[in-house]
């Protein structure tokens, strides 16, 4: 009997690890990303109360619409200073002289006064003929010019700010596609502005001109409804100034922290509300971050 021959076997060893995959770079990316946001909770446990209220400001309203959201906090952080008695006194004294004249009185319906939290804002609703504003138009009329210079004999007395926004209603233009609410209602807006700077409102009085079309209807459930249409003149509260890098100094050169650099003084706000302490720096917590995280061996 001959010797059955032997199968030969070959193994092949592979190093390293073979196919282990790569399921540890998902784990390790994880145990990471919940490391940074262990380290960003102790951060704002640690922090004063004006950064918490930042980072609760940005997160309710990341858009910087504070007005329609109800926070206290304009989009980038900063917080507003409420006057609440001088608006009230503006307010009452606005309604008294609307009142007084006779051309305006008829009118008292179609003119909203309001106090919120960017400020107070005075709101021109139009009718379904055309009230402040010639029917699909940005020509004011008698009325609308009246009501605006009255405004702006007030307005040009304080040292607040300006910001006018423009609404519509839904109807759309059918004789003329490349012209839309959206010029409409920007187009009102600046109508307004002109007026009004020509009655004595300073140049740079006026910060914002916004032009929304019918993105932020009155009468939600009635988007054709006529009071849609509106002018909208936001007197904002006296913000914390917020300081800024001079003209003409490198970025990267900057040694000293933010909060030593002396913010631009404005003469038309009060000295307390521009000695506010800059927002902390972002290196400092990313370096702090870094540091904590693993080396990678080479």
């Amino acid at each position: 009997m001959t010797a059955k021959t032997q199968p030969i076997i070959i193994r092949k060893k592979h190093g390293h690890g073979g196919h282990h995959g790569g399921a540890w770079k998902v784990a390790y990316a994880d145990f990471v990303t919940a490391m940074m946001a262990l380290f960003i909770v102790l951060w704002l446990m640690s922090s004063s109360d004006k950064v918490k209220k930042a980072v609760a400001g940005y997160f309710n309203d990341p858009k910087g619409t504070a007005n329609l959201l109800g926070t206290t906090m304009a989009g980038n952080g900063v917080e507003v200073v409420q006057n609440d008695d001088a608006l009230k006194r503006l307010k009452q004294k606005l309604e008294e002289e609307i009142k007084a004249k006779k051309e305006l009185q008829k009118l008292s319906k179609q003119i909203e006064i309001t106090i919120t939290p960017e400020g107070l804002r005075i709101e021109l609703i139009e009718s379904k003929n055309g009230t402040f504003y010639e029917s699909g138009s940005a020509q004011l009329s008698d009325s609308g010019q009246e009501l605006l210079a009255l405004l702006a004999g007030e307005l040009k007395t304080l040292p607040n700010n300006l910001l006018i926004e423009g609404h519509t209603d839904a109807a759309q233009y059918s004789t003329n596609a490349n012209y839309s609410n959206w010029e409409l209602s920007a187009d009102r807006a600046n109508a307004a502005r002109r007026l009004m700077q020509a009655d004595g409102v300073r140049p740079n009085q006026v910060t914002q001109i916004r032009g929304y079309a019918d993105q932020l209807l009155r009468v939600k459930d009635n988007p054709y409804d006529p009071s849609n249409r509106r002018i909208s003149i936001l007197v904002k509260n006296l913000t914390v100034g917020v300081p800024q890098i001079p003209s003409g100094a490198p970025v990267a050169a900057a040694s000293k922290p933010a909060s030593t650099a002396a913010p631009p003084q404005n003469a038309m706000q009060p000295a307390a509300l521009t000695s506010a302490k800059a927002p902390a720096s972002k290196t400092g917590l990313v370096g702090k971050l870094t540091a904590m995280l693993p080396s990678r061996k080479k």
